[in-house]
């Protein structure tokens, strides 16, 4: 893996379609907040002081410490320009804090894009662990026998009472946030999603689009999270997480046969319309995308097309994204250019990639 492979392709492994349940559970992810004791929270911090903290903790890559794990490369933010911190955000790979932050941010990405160790972010350290499908307690062993290593070289910030110190006091406690992404568009379109999301907020757990916070679920993709750090342990927040995150997906599975059994002409209308629109669409704006690529996900998955993979549809919702697609054509692009390229690149995939498993660019 170069150090900058990440803007070559749109696939990680979180988009596979693998793992438990891919056809719900897009991916399920881990983080986790740490900071180092006697060091100033990166916002307050001067540049020789998060200097400092950027070389103690990528030194741990760059020590081996983590090769047990994999292979990993260490990237700091000044190495990149706009546009590949752009398309890092679109993979999910850094944060839209991180990706603005000039003062010595970095991050150390394994190669398969699994995990995301973010330097000098809202933390010192952020550890993120991403898996395909349906493996919210996988992606958790994997983050915490990263953060034993990384505890082994730096003392970390932490209040016997109070658990572990964090910028946000959100954060506060253990510092694990846990989150599956999942693709509801049988809730959505029977009507039954609002009541859900409003049970999920009663249980301590949160609802944000693709993008994490403040982010729209485009696409009827939507992440649950743990909102509760402090009081419970990792186990009790993964618990409940992974609970709610089951019931979900039974409440899809059945939203979904119900469909198929009542109305299965008017689904079959709407997937193939929606095929149709993205096959020959001269323009897409990026809301209209998410929403046919939605459409045609769920078409694959109830087994109304059968030609397309649910990993190519995975794929298109990433390199349809602004950056991505200036990134795939070259060129630097206005909004309605993009509308442009997007239908272009979307058309040239349904044709060239159906049945292929995968898209390249």
């Amino acid at each position: 893996m170069t150090k900058r492979s990440f803007a070559q392709h749109a696939l990680s492994d979180w988009m596979k379609g693998t793992g438990p349940d891919a056809d719900i559970v897009i991916s399920s992810r881990i983080r986790i907040a740490r900071n180092i004791r006697a060091h100033p929270f990166p916002m307050l911090a001067t540049n020789e002081q998060a200097r400092e903290v950027m070389e103690r903790l990528t030194s741990v890559a760059e020590n081996g410490r983590l090769d047990g794990l994999g292979k990993f490369d260490t990237i700091e933010l000044s190495e990149l320009n706009e546009l590949e911190r752009r398309v890092l955000v679109e993979k999910h790979l850094i944060s839209p804090n991180l990706a603005n932050e000039s003062r010595h941010g970095a991050f150390i990405l394994s190669e398969n894009e699994a995990v995301s160790i973010m330097v000098n972010e809202e933390d010192h350290l952020r550890i993120q662990c991403l898996y395909p499908g349906f493996q919210i307690n996988e992606a958790w062993e994997q983050a915490s026998r990263i953060d034993d290593i990384f505890e082994e070289v730096a003392d970390y910030a932490y209040d016997e009472r109070r658990g572990y110190l964090t910028s946000c006091p959100t954060n506060v406690g253990t510092g694990i946030r846990g989150s599956v992404m999942m693709h509801l568009p049988a809730l959505v379109l029977s009507q039954q999603i609002n009541r859900i999301l409003s049970a999920i907020t009663q249980v301590g757990l949160a609802v944000r689009g693709i993008y994490g916070e403040g982010s729209e679920a485009l696409g009827n993709l939507f992440q649950i999270s743990n909102q509760i750090t402090l009081g419970q342990s990792e186990t009790e927040i993964l618990d409940n997480l992974y609970s709610v995150a089951k019931q979900i997906i039974e409440h899809e599975r059945a939203a979904r046969g119900k469909m198929l059994e009542e109305s299965r002409v008017r689904l079959e209308d709407r997937v193939y319309r929606s095929y149709g629109i993205l096959s020959h669409a001269m323009i897409l704006d990026s809301k209209e995308a998410a929403q046919r690529l939605s459409d045609v996900r769920l078409g694959i998955d109830l087994g109304l097309i059968k030609d397309v993979s649910p990993q190519v549809m995975n794929e298109m919702m990433v390199l349809t994204q602004p950056g991505f697609l200036q990134q795939v054509f070259h060129e630097k692009m206005s909004p309605e250019q993009r509308d442009v390229r997007r239908a272009e690149l979307i058309r040239q995939q349904l044709i060239s990639k159906s049945d292929h498993g995968g898209v390249s660019t």
